[in-house]
């Protein structure tokens, strides 16, 4: 027999074991991810799912009409979650509005976050007249009145689809969190490790690149999560108003038209209920998603950090701590 390691001999060069290191690690990091974010992150799976298969599953074809129909039709074994008063179904017409609504707000999200990145990071790492620059230009922003600036723009684009929603709502949304990283980009300039890194003749967008933005993950995560929601509920709200594209089915359009149908005077609970529960479900998920990273970045808000008890380390977990004699 060889006398040489077998790849599952625990005495072989350790490349082996490297998937069992990583799985572990991986496993590490899903266990310190607070349970709020791991509900979070599960409802908005869910959704994006359905945002991928939805119309391919769909029943009927969500515009399809019944000719002579003229009021909504109740939930049935044809029409899982009934008709509106033209006949059209429901459940198609919300397994399509799931596309365009997650489509819409992780766009917005992308071009917001990485404007913001761009942006804050810039600011806050060259400082100066680059500084003064930026800042001032996301303050223009962060005064703009996003709303009536969105009716005005959006109705000379009524039937252009999705994306220049996305890209407006992109355009108003990121000075929000460009401030933030710019702020966290100028405590993190200042650290020994970028001055090392300085010494040791690194560029600048090196610098950024490997050294400041790697430690800005969660904090860039969170900003991406804030503006996907900011960007879902501002876009439903704009298509509930009739601004935006109502060619295309979205949660705001089904909305609108439930709205125009009179369908809370018919009693006609299941034409917006659907579309109002799955909005208030997205941003459920990812408000938890959102607080669920900002607990992962901030030690003080975990449920379980320790509190300093006199000269004792306690936690809220432990029995109540019997303070000793001098201990106040």
């Amino acid at each position: 027999m060889s006398a040489l390691a077998t790849p599952t001999d625990p005495a072989s060069d350790g490349s082996a074991q490297l998937p069992a290191a990583v799985v572990k690690s991986r496993r590490e990091a899903l266990r310190r991810l607070p349970g709020k974010a791991k509900v979070g992150a599960a409802i908005l799976g869910v959704f994006i799912l359905i945002a991928i298969i939805g119309p391919a599953i769909a029943p009927y074809d969500p515009s399809a009409t019944t000719p002579g129909q003229a009021l909504p039709t109740a939930p049935s074994t044809h029409h899982l979650l009934g008709t509106t008063a033209t006949g059209q179904d429901v459940l198609s017409q919300l397994l399509a509005g799931t596309r365009s609504t997650v489509v819409l707000g992780l766009l917005t999200g992308l071009i917001a976050t990485g404007l913001a990145v761009v942006i804050g990071t810039s600011a806050g790492f060259l400082g100066g007249v680059p500084d003064e620059g930026l800042s001032l230009l996301a303050n223009v922003f962060l005064v703009l009145p996003a709303l009536p600036l969105l009716v005005v723009i959006l109705g000379y684009l009524p039937h252009s689809g999705e994306l220049p929603t996305a890209i407006v709502l992109s355009v108003l949304g990121w000075p929000w969190g460009a401030r933030v990283i710019r702020a966290q980009t100028l405590s993190l300039r200042g650290r020994d490790f970028v001055a090392a890194a300085r010494e040791c003749g690194e560029s600048t967008w090196r610098i950024i690149f490997f050294e400041i933005l790697p430690n800005e993950i969660g904090l860039i995560a969170a900003s991406f999560v804030g503006t996907v929601l900011y960007a879902i509920l501002t876009s439903v709200a704009l298509a509930f108003l009739g601004v935006a594209d109502l060619s295309s089915w979205s949660y705001g359009t089904m909305l609108y038209w439930a709205q125009n149908g009179n369908a809370v005077q018919l009693s006609a609970w299941w034409w917006y209920a659907p579309p109002g529960i799955c909005v208030a479900l997205l941003g459920m998920s990812l408000v938890l998603l959102n607080f669920g990273l900002d607990e992962l970045g901030n030690p003080r808000l975990r449920a379980g950090a320790t509190r300093r008890i006199g000269r004792r380390t306690w936690r809220p977990s432990d029995p109540t701590p019997v303070l000793r004699g001098g201990d106040s």
